[in-house]
């Protein structure tokens, strides 16, 4: 793989991971005339892409740009960069960081396309990344109602960057905005973070009950009372509302409690269908990071005593303590009370 040079306006974005996101990601940024080296630990789909301008296992069938380089060296992936943009699972996140520290370019920032939380600590992936990183790195945080398949084919998606830092929540969607891609711009990092996480585990709550057959009704009834409960644990953390009535929560939510290209609403399908859960992650075949977020989720909301009544049963659901029917049953049988007892953005 040989370097370039940056050349006009154009930046060297260097995107670590090359699963089906990071691809997509990449791919899209090399099609805004950025000069992008994608970084993978899998050498053979390093080797598709950037010799055969495709990756089969996450991409089958879909053209990447020819300009588009790979690598599986991660310090030659960030020389020269101007911009880092880390798309890995929530639990390789950590691990990434301190592999990429010293090699980071010192005007380089980073940003991340990640979904979740620490594992173990509950802390969010900005707050590891400025422990890691320092507080002197720019960070940001990229979220939003997105299906990777359909950004590689370059179908209209629109999505939020947030940052502490103006200028650097401009320049990371000013990579990611094109003809067929709307990059917003928030300051919300905690707000954001969090709906990008919590509706992982609500869309294992919709799956649930579409596999049940129990209707759109149901479904509607999930997705509004799950926003909900985003809203009032964002409350108690200190996020702006606002955040979650926009791309990062509520968009983000309906896209994944509705789509089926959704992993996490595919794992809640199989378990309302009376399938043992082993079998449906091994089905899936990818990370499935509902798994790990909701113990998270159900870890800070007993920390700041919040009640989370579907992400609850979510959470009993997918360690065995209850069937889906029984958690119906729990849901359903919850004492009758006003919508919102409190004022929501009082």
């Amino acid at each position: 793989m040989q370097n370039r040079p940056s050349e006009g306006g154009a930046l060297r974005v260097a995107v670590l991971g090359a699963g089906s996101w990071g691809t997509a990601l990449a791919a899209l940024i090399a099609r805004h005339a950025h000069q992008v080296v994608l970084w993978g630990r899998d050498a053979a789909g390093v080797a598709a892409i950037d010799g055969e301008h495709r990756n089969p296992r996450y991409l089958p069938g879909i053209a990447l740009p020819e300009s588009l380089r790979a690598t599986t060296d991660m310090a030659a992936s960030l020389a020269g960069a101007d911009l880092v943009l880390v798309v890995v699972p929530s639990h390789a996140f950590a691990e990434t960081l301190q592999a990429l520290a010293p090699h980071r370019p010192a005007a380089a920032g980073v940003a991340w396309a990640s979904k979740g939380f620490e594992p173990g600590s509950g802390r969010f992936l900005h707050e590891v990344a400025a422990e890691v990183l320092g507080e002197d790195v720019p960070l940001a945080v990229v979220t939003g109602p997105s299906f990777a398949k359909e950004v590689a084919l370059g179908l209209p998606t629109a999505l939020t960057v947030h940052s502490d830092q103006a200028t650097f929540a401009e320049t990371v969607a000013g990579v990611l905005h094109g003809p067929s891609f709307r990059a917003y711009t928030g300051d919300d990092m905690l707000g954001a973070e969090l709906g990008g996480a919590m509706k992982n585990v609500l869309a294992v709550a919709t799956g649930v009950a579409d596999g049940m057959d129990l209707g759109l009704n149901a479904r509607a009834g999930l997705i509004t009372r799950g926003l909900n409960e985003m809203l009032r644990l964002n409350r108690a953390l200190g996020g702006e509302p606002e955040t979650l009535m926009g791309l990062a929560g509520l968009g983000d939510l309906v896209l994944t409690c509705t789509g089926d290209l959704s992993r996490n609403r595919r794992l809640g399908l199989a378990l309302g269908r009376g399938q043992p859960i082993d079998e449906a992650i091994k089905a899936i075949g990818q990370v499935v990071e509902s798994l790990q977020t909701a113990d998270e989720v159900m870890r800070l909301a007993r920390r700041h005593d919040v009640e989370l009544p579907i992400a609850e049963a979510v959470y009993a659901v997918l360690h065995g303590e209850i069937t889906p029917a029984e958690g119906l049953a729990q849901l359903m049988a919850r004492e009758r009370k006003a919508e919102y007892p409190t004022a929501l953005f009082g």
